[in-house]
Parts: structure tokens; sequence; C-alpha cells
């Protein structure tokens, strides 16, 4: 499932390239026809992301709602220009490392190969399927002439927003629906903390009041998006890994100054997947280490997705199990 960072990246992309620009908004599958032909004609003023849900805003106060949801992904086409405060073309990593500082000797560009942080295709990894041109013109086509404009349907495209130069296919969502401001807002209430909407200290504040008053598992509030909004599974997992933190343990009884830490962590977390477009969790890493996880998932996390595998410490066995109907990963010993 895309986590808080895609929706913040998604989020960034449109406002750079979609807000201000009439779209021409049309449903290719056929299951969003109507919200379409509203929303067609329009011009998008303001973009936002609340953890996992974004909100496109146009006039006569109507709002986009998209919740990608466990497969969902918006794929983009055209002219993209490129955000320069995140990961810039073909997956290239901005030149930091976990900690905001330069690599030195980084030049290169690192591609993962699981298909995220493309620029072309923002949410659940997939192949990229259309084309992308790096510029600040509008063409129709590629340098050879080849690419046709707009760029053909492919798949199952619930809705697509084409501007003079970009377009983006949605394809896949949980949600993809009209709502007036008032909806919008009510939406966004139930909804806990995002370090990057609201007030950090205020949302701490939130977040530990919240947690620190429920029986339920803390493996399940950090999941529990009217908690903490933005964590899914694989943050879930290696939140709690570098807190030293079982699972299993309830809310309430994680002391206050562990709850606050969990927040914190997650603060610099979100920020660092907002910037290079991976859930990179582990720290201290060489330039050859960084590029080597950047590029593979399989080395970019503590505990998440090596169910058997040593754990990365203390050598025991990592554990997989259902919590909630997802999978769960945590190291027995380091986690006891």
């Amino acid at each position: 499932m895309p986590e808080g960072h895609s929706v913040h990246r998604i989020a960034r992309q449109f406002d750079r390239n979609v807000v201000g620009r009439a779209v021409a908004a049309s449903s290719p599958q056929g299951r969003f026809v109507e919200g379409a032909a509203v929303l067609d004609g329009r011009v998008p003023h303001e973009v936002r992301a609340v953890g996992k849900q974004m909100f496109l805003g146009f006039d006569d106060d109507l709002w986009l709602r998209v919740h990608l949801g466990m497969y969902g992904a918006w794929d983009f086409a055209g002219d993209i220009l490129v955000d320069p405060t995140i990961a810039s073309a073909n997956g290239r990593m901005g030149q930091t490392n976990q900690r905001g500082t330069a690599i030195d000797g980084d030049e290169g560009p690192v591609f993962d190969r699981a298909g995220e942080n493309s620029l072309s295709s923002i949410g659940a990894p997939r192949r990229t399927r259309v084309h992308v041109r790096m510029s600040e013109q509008t063409t129709g086509l590629d340098d050879d002439g080849d690419v046709p404009w707009p760029p053909p349907v492919v798949g199952q495209v619930r809705l697509r927003l084409l501007t003079d130069a970009v377009c983006a296919d949605l394809r896949g969502p949980t949600t993809c629906a009209l709502q007036t401001g008032e909806e919008m807002a009510a939406t966004v209430s139930r909804l806990g903390p995002d370090p990057l909407v609201d007030d950090p200290a205020i949302g701490e504040e939130r977040f530990v009041s919240v947690v620190r008053r429920k029986p339920t598992a803390i493996g399940l509030l950090l999941m529990d998006q009217s908690v903490v909004s933005g964590i899914g599974n694989v943050y879930r997992a290696e939140l709690l890994f570098r807190a030293r933190l079982n699972p299993h343990t309830p809310g309430r009884e994680v002391p206050e100054d562990v709850v606050r830490a969990l927040w914190s962590d997650w603060v610099r977390l979100l920020a660092i997947g907002v910037e290079t477009g991976q859930m990179m969790t582990m720290d201290d890493l060489s330039p050859e280490d960084y590029r080597r996880a950047m590029a593979s998932r399989d080395d970019r996390h503590w505990v998440y997705h090596r169910a058997g595998l040593p754990c990365r410490v203390c050598e025991t066995a990592i554990v997989v199990e259902e919590a909630a109907g997802r999978k769960l990963y945590w190291c027995p010993r380091c986690q006891a």
C-alpha cells in the first residue's frame, strides 16, 4: 500500500504540474464518468495531502478526494517539471543521506528495481507505463517524434486529468470521489496528525494523548489513521523495531517518552521518504550501502519483509504474523 510519503510526493507533483492549469477530465474505465464531467474544463487551485489521502481543490468549493488504498497509483506523462525539493528525473536521488548531509563522491543516479520513486508512476510500485519528458517545453512528442499526445490509455484508468502539457492517469484507487468543502473538512477531521500538515508539536501532543489512553496494541494503533496519519505496514514495522518496542504492548503501557520518540522518528522518516521517494529506515550507512539500499528495498529495512532472515542486530530470525489482516514483521529478541 502506498504510504504517506508517496501521497505527499504526488501532491507536490500536482502542485507543480497541474494546479493553475485547466484540465480535460475523463474516465476511460467508465467508473467515474459523472465526476469527470463535473471536473472537465475546470482549473484546480490547490492540492492537499493528509496522510494517505489527497484532495485537489476546484472553484465552487469542490474537491476531488483520492485514496489510493492497496493498489492505487497516479501515472504521469508529458513535460513533467521537477520539484527541486524532491528526487529528480528517472529515480535519481537527491545527493543526501538519511541525515541530510552530502554523500562524498556520489554523483550518479540511483534506480529502484521495484519501480518506486519514478516521477512517471507514484503509488503502488509498478513498471512505468507512460512516457515522460523532462523539460520546460510543451510538445506532443519526444525528441524522435514517436510518442503521440495525449498518450494512449493503457489499462484501467479511473480518471484522466489532461492539461496542455501533462497527463495524470489514476488507476486502482480505493476512493475517487467529489466532495464539498464541508465534506472534505469532515474527512480530514477524522484523520490523526500528519507531521507535514499539522504543527509537529501539536501533532505530538494529539498522538501521545490518544496512544497513552488506549488498551489496543501499539502495533495496531500505528496503523490506525485516526491515531496518526500516513503510517502503513512498512513504516509500522520499522518504527517499532527502531524503538525496540514489542508490537503487542498496549498503547497505554508504552512509556510516554517512548511514545514521543515514536512520533519524532515518524517526523524524521516521513521527511526522508518525501525527499528520496523511498521508505529508507536504516541509519549511518556508508555511501556504497546507501546506494544499494536506494536501489533495493531488501537492503533498506531492518525487519520489514525479512521473515526467517537473521536480525541485522542480534541475528535472531525475524518473525512474521497476521495482525488485523496485515503482515507484521518484528524481532522477538530485540523487541522482547
